[in-house]
């Protein structure tokens, strides 16, 4: 069925190729901007249409997306599906990464630093300042810690990053649950370093030592970035890396269920990291510009199923094949104003 389903999509694909726009617009999540590049520079390759992505923030692609300024947003923070038909909008995954806490402190070998939730929620609540801190030392024996203060590195805007960060830490301490939640933008304490966007944090981390910040997988390879190690459910402590986030979502409703609004924080599994998350295309249910959408969402199915070697280059985990069936059958039924199908449909399902 896969084979039959990627001939019908490039019959689709170049028999509208006469007609289709020449580029795709996008806009939002800072995390997936890599992915997107990736897939794009593939799907220019093989269809000579380019993706213009801003790598805006999640908040700030939902807006434009919903105000009709770009063909697809991409946010960070799921939407339940209540929720998503009130708001006229369709979610559907992409691919999985992880958030990071990463730190700056000499003399701390790198990987090495280990923390668990509670520790990581009372550095981000304020309430744990320096770092050779009897908590944290108790965590590292035979680590010189410097004894310096905490400088805490936190993003300003509205991010899917932060709104995985603080699920986890709702999740591991009731300190946590009960003075912030789960949110994507937070009221921090003055005194913590604010920055917009991924980039943004990995400079702040990166100019001052003494700092600790959460960005997204990716950041920490292609920025060189001393991460964190932490304790997941299973008591253990691991490392953030492309295998850790699949056991996740191997241990998830996603791929158990086919359920990908449910979290993938703090999945069972020996070496599943705790803040594995996953990123999202949003587009309009009911599209103001078909011909557009249409374009926006062979991009997306191209990048389901010729992708994977490209996620993976990218250092994000490609979706299992029910997941992509489950989000191909979601984008299928986005109509035009006339409540017609746009066309994706006439191509049928990939996967099982």
């Amino acid at each position: 069925m896969r084979k039959a389903f990627l001939a019908a999509l490039a019959a689709l694909t170049c028999g509208a190729s006469a007609l289709a726009a020449t580029e795709i617009r996008g806009a939002g999540s800072t995390a997936a901007a890599p992915i997107y590049r990736v897939w794009a520079d593939g799907y220019k390759a093989a269809t000579g249409v380019t993706l213009q992505y801003d790598a805006v923030g999640s908040g700030e692609g939902l807006k434009r997306v919903r105000a009709g300024q770009v063909d697809f947003g991409a946010s960070d923070v799921p939407m339940p599906e209540a929720e998503a038909k009130k708001a006229g909008l369709v979610f559907v995954p992409s691919v999985v990464t992880g958030a990071v806490p990463v730190v700056n402190l000499p003399g701390v070998p790198q990987g090495r630093l280990k923390l668990t939730g509670e520790v990581l929620a009372a550095i981000f609540l304020g309430k744990l300042t320096a770092w050779d801190a009897p908590e944290i030392r108790a965590l590292n024996p035979g680590i010189a810690l410097p004894r310096l203060p905490i400088r805490p590195v936190v993003r300003a805007d509205g991010s899917g990053t932060t709104y995985h960060f603080s699920s986890y830490l709702s999740a591991v301490s009731a300190d946590w649950k009960a003075t912030y939640g789960t949110q994507s933008t937070l009221p921090w304490p003055s005194s913590f370093t604010a920055a917009r966007g991924s980039s943004e944090v990995v400079g702040a981390v990166q100019g001052t030592a003494g700092t600790i910040g959460y960005v997204d997988y990716n950041y920490v390879l292609d920025a060189g970035l001393n991460a964190v190690q932490l304790r997941n459910a299973a008591g253990r402590f691991v490392p953030a890396q492309v295998d850790n986030f699949r056991e996740a979502v191997v241990q998830s409703e996603w791929n158990q269920k086919g359920n990908f609004t449910a979290s993938l924080v703090n999945q069972p599994g020996a070496n599943a990291w705790p803040i594995t998350m996953g990123t999202f295309i949003v587009v309009p249910a009911v599209s103001q510009s078909g011909a557009r959408t249409l374009d926006a969402l062979k991009f997306v199915t191209w990048g389901y199923l010729r992708g994977d070697d490209l996620a993976r280059e990218a250092k994000f985990v490609p979706l299992p094949e029910r997941v992509q069936a489950r989000a191909y059958r979601e984008l299928a039924r986005v109509t035009d104003r006339s409540g017609a199908p746009i066309g994706l449909s006439s191509i049928g399902a990939p996967g099982r």
